[in-house]
């Protein structure tokens, strides 16, 4: 087998430790994608030192975990997270051991931990890899398997239901069988989790080159219903005309389509028809209809990404992108049209927004129409090119200019600022200070200034 990477500061690291007796190795995923020929991100070391033994040894540590033996060393410009070989007391709360206990055996240490691909170890020194629970086996069959007794593992921490899902779509792994029949059983214990914990495993699955294959898995264990119920209604709600898939699937397919490299752009694509079922209705002629599902989407999302801990600006770029993702474009819409397109979503946000309604579209009807995308693109380059104004930052009259032709401070200037601002959208030549002071004046007397 290939020899693990070791770089010299890594060895130089591991001295300090062996200068003093004591053992270090590198554990967990860093090893298990180097198995799997994966970029290597970043690495978590293990020892027998005691977390104020490691302090000891270098000039800069920072205790960042010390209650359950990590330490962070700063060591010739890196960062090394150190943490102590321990077991595990009694879980209380389906996430923290009640107490930990340090222990001087590396094999001790790797039974408490989730998957058995994820209990693989390297000897820094003499770079011996450790398998004590067939990982190697697991990893060559692609198969996410918990160690000893699923059932004790998932009640020690109930994320790690969840992590078995996210594994499954990051590395597109099989989750064995008793794992499997363990997460259906336990799933309900994951509402005991924090939203921000959620979050960060969310995340982390949108970022995967399929990740719907997590949500298949969640939607089978009932992890889906569980945590994010608005999606889990779309299950079995058909749709009729061009698309090809329930609400549910058809969500999931757009979440698969769009960019990887933008979770914000995946979330708004796997939410962007979840308030379909709740407005689905059917006519008398038997069709169907969604009539403002896109703002009972906007209402359902907003709920999901509070109760997850979605920061203020994800919640924003999220629901804009809803909000405004049944665009429509033909030929014959005007210059005008076009740039109120353009002042309605917002510059920055037309490529993402353009992103996601492909998404929508190949999740349609599994047909990529970007011919029609296109043309649009260019005509709003085309206006963008002109500089004309898109906001109303962009008029050459602001607040004060209107003060000092006599209109008096108040709600009056904002009303009269937005009229401005349609008037030169639909003719962007009225964006001259003189021009627009004269119609503010002449709107000033005729439509507000009335009595």
């Amino acid at each position: 087998m290939r020899k693990f990477p070791i770089s010299s500061t890594v060895t130089q690291f591991a001295s300090y430790f062996t200068k003093r007796n004591f053992s270090l190795f590198i554990v967990g995923g860093c090893v298990r994608d180097w198995v799997l020929h994966r970029d290597i991100t970043d690495m978590d070391f293990a020892t027998d030192a005691t977390p104020l033994e490691v302090t000891s040894l270098f000039y800069k540590v920072i205790p960042t975990g010390i209650d359950h033996g990590t330490v962070t060393v700063l060591f010739k410009g890196e960062q090394f997270e150190v943490t102590t070989f321990r077991s595990d007391d009694e879980y209380l709360d389906n996430r923290r051991p009640k107490s930990v206990s340090f222990i001087g055996s590396i094999e001790e240490d790797l039974k408490r931990r989730d998957f058995t691909m994820n209990a693989l170890a390297v000897n820094v020194i003499s770079g011996e890899l450790i398998d004590l629970h067939e990982g190697l086996i697991d990893i060559q069959k692609r198969l996410i398997r918990a160690i000893g007794d699923p059932e004790t593992r998932f009640s020690e921490d109930a994320l790690r239901m969840m992590r078995a899902c996210r594994f499954a779509s990051t590395l597109e792994f099989t989750i064995e069988e008793n794992t499997l029949s363990a997460i259906k059983k336990l799933h309900s214990s994951l509402s005991t989790i924090s939203g921000e914990r959620i979050h960060i495993e969310l995340f982390k699955i949108l970022a995967s080159r399929r990740p719907s294959i997590a949500f298949k898995i969640m939607d089978e264990c009932g992890i889906l219903a569980l945590l994010f119920p608005e999606l889990s209604i779309g299950k079995g709600v058909s749709q009729k005309g061009e698309h090809k898939a329930d609400v549910l699937d058809h969500n999931l397919y757009a979440l698969d389509n769009a960019p990887q490299s933008d979770v914000l752009i995946r979330l708004s694509a796997l939410l962007h028809d979840i308030g379909k079922p709740v407005t689905k209705k059917i006519d008398e002629y038997g069709n169907v209809t969604f009539y403002d599902h896109e703002k009972a989407s906007l209402k359902m999302a907003k709920e999901l990404m509070l109760r997850i801990k979605c920061s203020n600006a994800e919640i924003h770029k999220v629901l804009h992108l809803i909000k405004h993702h049944m665009l429509h474009y033909t030929s014959d819409m005007s210059d005008a049209a076009i740039r109120r397109f353009i002042a309605r979503v917002g510059i920055e946000h037309i490529d993402d927004l353009f992103a996601l309604r492909i998404a929508d579209g190949i999740a349609t009807n599994g047909i990529n129409k970007k011919e029609i995308l296109v043309e649009f693109k260019k005509r709003i380059e085309k206006e963008l090119l002109s500089q004309h104004a898109f906001s109303m930052k962009d008029l050459k009259v602001n607040g004060n200019d209107l003060i000092g032709i006599g209109i008096p401070k108040g709600p009056v200037i904002g009303l009269l600022l937005k009229e401005l601002f349609e008037t030169v959208l639909d003719d962007p030549s009225n964006n001259e200070k003189e021009k627009l002071l004269t119609i503010a004046e002449r709107f000033y007397k005729l439509r507000v200034n009335l009595f």
